[in-house]
């Protein structure tokens, strides 16, 4: 089977998991066949997957023909034989448990075409034991969706003992038609990738407190701000279920042995019913309390050295079990997680050889089997290697891009295009310390290496071109006055260089387009955005004010008067509005988005690059003194005037023709 063989997908269970996947594969155009085991439950399901859309169709991320369209395509059923019969994938989200998926799969394989591929949406349970209950363990996969399946853009691609090559190819090739970004894991393992990297976190997290190491507000504290998780660990346990994490942990524990032994406060807390925000309580009050409220200053040093050490060694584990390598596992990490860095690059930075150290310190002082190294970290320690090794800055792409290899942008040079993609999408494209740092290097090399005539600045997915600042970066500062003062002076050069760029600058945006990111699309030489688009500084809702030089660019592009609406009102603008304010040039719709985007800035980059390089410097020395840029403007005429550029044009001019500037 190939991919474009699928048109019909069954989804087994309508709980929050199935009926999200349900919806995701009508989104993405297939048939779809919602199942479960009551007409109510069913209808439940179908009930959610109507408002979800509704709600996509009032944010404007999909049209109400599209919801409409996606909704025909899902009919709810009860008989399995209704679902399977004509499915070319059929996606099982029953309960986790294995005596329930096995019963489901014994009835399936009565019923579904001998050439229609199982995939197990399970996110603990062996891939190899569950096709081992089919007929078709060659045909069988896993494919573990992340919770909700609409917004989480990862799908872990799971091979069991017995998976042919052909179905992982096929079922990745699926989960991209859907928007996802497949990560195959290539050996079955239990955790599989990211849960194998979190779980064995939050249980470090609970013998901390359990063994009096640390209390809950420091470890939360450590992960929250020290390591700028997306939550600290006792709060994400809460946000997802304590329970949750313990019975994986229980499955880890039986099939890996004592190193993943579950910390007897989680069990402490399940036993109690104490879940977390479900329950109403967990290592938080969510009732009577005030919920997960984390001190930014509480962390501590040995606290963060102990976890990312038992990160780094699952890391290691799974690298040196041939489950994925390093770059799969900080992309499923990130995406699936919300970590700014993936685990790997994280223990790279700090260092393999301490790392290792912290664990054998550890293991001498307890014992305690979840600290021995692993026998890959320990030969990188050795080696003096690290999880990514040292790279290289051969070109191997050919575009000029030699050594411009960044963790938070991706960078590419189509022609005399230069596109500088904000490469965050797990985090909506938020502007980091490093993202700054990377960006102020593109733009520079940009200018100076290769042949590059206009800038194309874009968002990565199709949520945000940028959200805005990465607030959990700014409250590690603790709220320090000098910390707070560089940070927007870090901005406030990065965002100037950029718009004193020597070339014109585009910025595409296609959805958020929020506070810092709104900052950034200002120094751009002129915006395009998406009818769907978002647009507006919210800054004073946090009690903050745009840092990066957005009390005054914006001033400039829309007027003072509006400027100020839109810092003080905080409110979130469309696109059209934003167009009328004058901040956005264009208005189109996101089917044309694209290719308009490349249009306009390959029209950009045809024109006359010293022309171009000379009017943005007259037009910015003249921004608050007119007779400094009338200075500039009348020597670069002057100057222009001299160029071969000026006699391409002329004679182009003269014979009907378009020009073909050479910047010279």
């Amino acid at each position: 089977m190939d991919a474009s063989d699928v048109s019909t997908v069954a989804v087994l269970g309508a709980g929050n998991m199935g009926h999200g996947i349900a919806e995701v594969a009508a989104l993405a155009g297939y048939d779809v066949f919602l199942r479960d085991i009551e007409e109510e439950l069913v209808r439940d399901g179908y009930d959610s997957i109507e408002w979800s859309l509704n709600k996509l169709a009032e944010k404007d991320r999909i049209s109400d023909e599209e919801a409409a369209a996606a909704l025909d395509r899902v009919e709810p059923v009860v008989p399995v034989a209704d679902a399977v019969d004509d499915a070319d994938l059929v996606i099982e989200a029953v309960p986790e448990k294995m005596e329930i998926k096995t019963d489901v799969y014994e009835e399936v394989e009565e019923y579904a075409p001998v050439d229609a591929l199982f995939a197990s949406n399970t996110s603990s349970i062996s891939i190899t034991d569950l096709s081992e209950a089919t007929e078709r363990p060659e045909q069988f996969c896993g494919m573990h969706f992340f919770n909700p399946p609409v917004r989480m853009d990862l799908v872990e691609v799971i091979s069991g003992g017995h998976t042919a090559a052909e179905t992982l190819d096929v079922v990745e090739a699926v989960a991209e038609e859907m928007g996802k970004t497949p990560v195959r894991v290539r050996r079955d393992s239990p955790g599989f990738v990211v849960n194998r990297v979190l779980v064995p976190l939050m249980n470090e997290a609970a013998w901390l407190v359990h063994d009096g190491e640390a209390t809950v507000a420091e470890v939360d504290a450590t992960t929250k701000f020290d390591l700028g998780l997306p939550m600290g660990s006792f709060e994400l346990a809460d946000q997802v279920g304590v329970d949750v994490g313990y019975h994986v942990l229980e499955y880890m524990h039986a099939e890996l042995g004592d190193a993943y032994e579950p910390c007897p406060l989680l069990a402490e807390k399940v036993e109690a019913g104490d879940l977390g925000k479900k329950t109403g309580a967990g290592f938080y009050d969510y009732e009577d309390g005030d919920g997960a409220e984390i001190p930014a200053d509480a962390g501590r040093e040995d606290v963060r050295d102990r976890l990312l050490a038992l990160m780094a060694n699952e890391v290691a584990g799974l690298i040196g079990n041939d489950v994925a390598d390093a770059a799969d596992i900080d992309r499923a990490v990130k995406l699936g997680a919300g970590f700014p860095d993936g685990p790997a690059k994280l223990a790279d930075e700090h260092g393999i050889d301490d790392l290792l150290a912290t664990l054998e310190e550890a293991a001498a002082e307890t014992g305690a089997a979840r600290y021995e190294a692993t026998d890959h970290l320990r030969e990188l320690a050795e080696s003096g290697d690290t999880f990514h090794g040292d790279g290289g800055d051969e070109d191997a792409s050919g575009d000029g891009t030699a050594g411009m290899d960044y963790d938070t942008l991706s960078v590419t040079v189509d022609g005399y295009v230069g596109h500088v993609e904000l490469d965050r999408p797990h985090r909506m494209n938020t502007i980091s310390g490093e993202l700054l740092d990377e960006l102020a290097d593109a733009v520079e090399r940009l200018q100076t290496e290769g042949d590059v005539r206009a800038l194309l600045l874009t968002g990565a997915g199709d949520r945000a071109f940028s959200a805005g600042a990465d607030v959990q970066s700014m409250a590690a500062g603790g709220g320090d006055p000098l910390e707070g003062t560089e940070l927007s002076r870090h901005g406030q050069e990065t965002f100037g260089e950029l718009e004193a760029a020597d070339m014109p600058v585009l910025a595409a945006i296609d959805g958020y387009c929020l506070g810092g990111g709104m900052e950034l699309a200002t120094c751009a030489d002129m915006r395009i955005a998406t009818s769907r688009s978002e647009l507006g500084q919210p800054e004073h809702n946090l009690g903050l004010l745009p840092g990066w030089g957005g009390t005054q660019r914006l001033r400039h592009i829309v007027g003072e008067g509006r400027a100020k609406e839109i810092i003080f009102t905080a409110e979130r603008y469309d696109a059209e509005t934003m167009a009328e304010y004058g901040f956005v040039n264009e208005v189109v719709e996101p089917a044309a988005f694209e290719d308009r985007a490349w249009e306009l800035a390959r029209d950009l980059a045809s024109g006359p690059p010293v022309a171009q390089r000379y009017t943005k410097r007259a037009m910015l020395a003249g921004r608050d003194d007119t007779d400094a840029g009338l200075a500039v403007e009348a020597q670069a005429f002057g100057q222009l005037m001299n160029t071969e550029d000026l006699m391409e044009g002329v004679m182009a001019f003269m014979g009907d023709d378009e020009p073909e500037f050479e910047g010279k």
